[in-house]
């Protein structure tokens, strides 16, 4: 078999399986589970076969016209590289893992055929993304992906929390896919094609005659899709979802479609120093944002979202400063660790026995509750803090070294502006993300919250998974950035001896730090417990205030309550804690900028359309009613009525006669 045919079986396994699923599932449902899991299992298969016949060199291409279009071809097309060969992989083995849990998460869910069938749909689409060389068909499953996600995201439909977060995503996310889709149309009209190899090389030869403007739009669906500062928003709502379709968005499909996209057409992204700029920007105020949002979450879930978007902001800094092995190397090892943090979170959730339960406050004794969640979440979350030789540790330090490089001028295409920009937030945020994954282990594992009742053990299917993925994050980094160069460009992933110093010590220091204000939080949390204080008499009610304060605990009506229990993150974050807490007011501000200046424009049309047309239409009916009303009252049904007027009106005519014949 071609390594086309294969690669063409890839994403065609899981929309068959998709399709199988959503017509068979509810007829036949001992079908539902082996259709869920064993589609993306045979195309993971095939996306290594794929991966090992690509190799790392020229990339497999191969196209066919889809349609005639009079203008500019749409094509079937095939581009492979090693971009495409490793991220396929990632994808097939996220997913499959996905499934896989889902059986034992979602088992007495009565929609689990229709979830199933969704996310073998999502899965072929973002493969579809992933190998297509046509940017239309790549668009195709752009927009599939959103369509996925809006059902998946609200799947529980009976909460209002889900069916807003799917709302919300779709639309946000649609917001930034019209000016992406009106510069992937400049971008076909320049090149005379839609084929990435053609748009690449009309790149290369300066034909693009505008490359700042679709950058710049292309930019907006790429901030919607990978959830990048101002369009992240989303992400942190999507939560409402199911927990492995969280591990499914935020570690393989969805967000990093968006991420790949860039990576895969840098070039036109390269032919202007002013939209390398404000991606560094963009990374850079995402970076910093999500980190210190992620540090005042009691979710733990959206802790992970807040998480997902700053990791993001690594990658898209690093494709600001032209290193897209450096980016796709981060999203590879981000995929492993950040799906395994998930599909951790759902097991701590799942023990708690629901599906939405998530608050770190309320989390007592997991450590020897749920041992495999608690082993691999500590793998992961060291990982996430790029503590070496955990994964994330190697691909961390590979965007840091890029900007580093950038900054000092060693590279030809980035901006030094853009490399120092993303340096330095790169760093800061190092800092913020080991405290908020220190935070977040001492809660989860460590707290004193409210104990929730045990839910039994574990499906079997959910801790293996666990496991699987726990691989990767250990072990993936220290082997990628040796072997992955050939894949990439050739460009060196070794870390460099000044940022791994710096980035590892910040690492450190948030780490302790946020340790020692977690021992702090504890003992003031002893002195005043979970709920509400025992109010002191009306004349001490100064003595309940300044405890409080001592404790960051907030009094009403002369009681005081007390902060989530050793909670560091309040004290670390100080006054910045409550805007911190809420996304920084971000929907506030999208709130009066445009959801109601929209609600009051619709409020008057409305009142246009009742008040002022509407009248317009009442009157014109209103005379042919009249003269209706007075014909209606002229058949009364007497027959000497109607003979009387026969005859009245036969003397009218008759006297007009006589006086028209005299001259009158």
């Amino acid at each position: 078999m071609t390594t086309t045919t294969l690669a063409v079986l890839v994403p065609l396994l899981p929309f068959l399986g998709a399709a199988a699923g959503l017509l068979l599932g509810r007829t036949t449902p001992g079908f539902t589970r082996p259709l869920a899991v064993l589609p993306p299992l045979v195309s993971v298969v095939l996306a290594v076969l794929v991966a090992v016949r690509q190799g790392g060199g020229r990339a497999i291409t191969s196209a066919t016209e889809l349609t005639p279009t009079g203008s500019v071809p749409i094509e079937l097309a095939l581009y492979i590289d090693g971009f495409a060969a490793l991220v396929a992989v990632l994808v097939g083995v996220v997913a499959t893992c996905v499934q896989v849990y889902s059986t034992g998460y979602l088992r007495d869910d009565p929609r689990y055929p229709s979830y199933a069938a969704l996310v073998s749909l999502f899965t072929s689409a973002m493969f579809l993304v992933v190998y297509s060389g046509d940017l239309i068909v790549l668009l195709v499953g752009w927009e599939v992906m959103g369509i996925c996600s809006y059902f998946l995201v609200g799947h529980y439909w009976e909460t209002p929390e889900a069916r807003a977060a799917s709302l919300k995503a779709f639309l946000v996310t649609k917001l930034g896919d019209v000016p992406f889709l009106i510069g992937l149309f400049a971008l076909g009209t320049d090149a005379g094609s839609f084929q990435i190899t053609r748009v690449l090389g009309t790149v290369a030869s300066g034909g693009l005659h505008q490359p700042t403007l679709i950058a710049l739009l292309l930019l907006a669906g790429v901030a919607g899709k990978s959830a990048q500062f101002p369009l992240h928003t989303w992400l942190p709502d999507a939560m409402a979802g199911p927990t492995p379709v969280s591990a499914l968005i935020h570690a393989a499909t969805m967000v990093a479609a968006g991420v790949y996209f860039v990576a895969r057409l840098l070039p036109v992204f390269e032919a202007s120093s002013a939209a390398l700029l404000v991606l560094a920007v963009m990374a850079a105020v995402t970076m910093l944002g999500s980190g210190l949002a992620a540090l005042a979450q009691d979710d733990i879930k959206r802790v992970l979202a807040y998480s997902t978007i700053g990791q993001l902001g690594y990658m898209t800094g690093a494709l600001a400063v032209g290193d897209r092995g450096a980016a796709v190397f981060h999203l590879l090892s981000h995929g492993a660790f950040k799906a395994l943090l998930f599909l951790a979170a759902g097991v701590i959730i799942h023990a708690a026995g629901t599906n939405s339960l998530a608050a770190m406050s309320r989390m007592s004794h997991l450590r020897d509750r749920i041992p495999d969640a608690y082993w691999t979440m500590t793998v992961a979350l060291l990982a996430l803090a790029a503590i070496p030789p955990f994964s994330g540790f190697f691909s961390k330090e590979s965007v840091l070294g890029a900007a580093e490089h950038a900054a000092t001028g060693h590279t030809g295409h980035a901006p030094a502006g853009a490399g120092w920009v993303v340096l330095v937030a790169g760093l800061l945020t190092a800092l913020l993300t080991a405290a908020y994954a220190t935070r977040l282990w001492l809660l989860a594992f460590r707290g004193h919250g409210a104990e929730a009742p045990e839910h039994g053990r574990q499906p079997l299917t959910m801790t293996v998974v666990l496991w699987v993925l726990a691989v990767p994050s250990l072990a993936f980094g220290g082997f990628a950035y040796r072997a992955l160069p050939d894949w990439f460009d050739g460009r060196d992933l070794t870390p460099t001896l000044i940022t791994s110093i710096l980035g590892t010590g910040l690492a450190l220091v948030g780490g302790i730090v946020t340790y020692g204000a977690w021992q702090r939080t504890t003992a003031l949390a002893a002195r005043v417990p979970l709920g509400a204080v025992a109010a002191h008499p009306e004349g001490d009610a100064a003595l309940v205030e300044a405890e409080a304060i001592a404790s960051h605990a907030p009094v009403y009506g002369g009681v005081a309550y007390a902060p989530d229990p050793a909670d560091p993150g309040r004290l670390l974050l100080g006054p910045l804690h409550r805007h911190a807490a809420v996304g920084f007011h971000l929907d506030a501000v999208y709130a009066a900028l445009f959801v109601r200046p929209v609600q009051a424009g619709a409020s008057l049309v409305r009142f246009l359309d009742r008040e002022v047309v509407d009248t317009y239409v009442r009157g014109a009916a209103a005379l042919p009613r009249l003269l209706g009303a007075a014909v209606r009252r002229a058949q009364t049904g007497n027959v000497q009525t109607y003979v009387s007027a026969l005859l009245a009106g036969t003397v009218v005519l008759a006297v007009a006669v006589l006086l028209v014949a005299s001259g009158v």
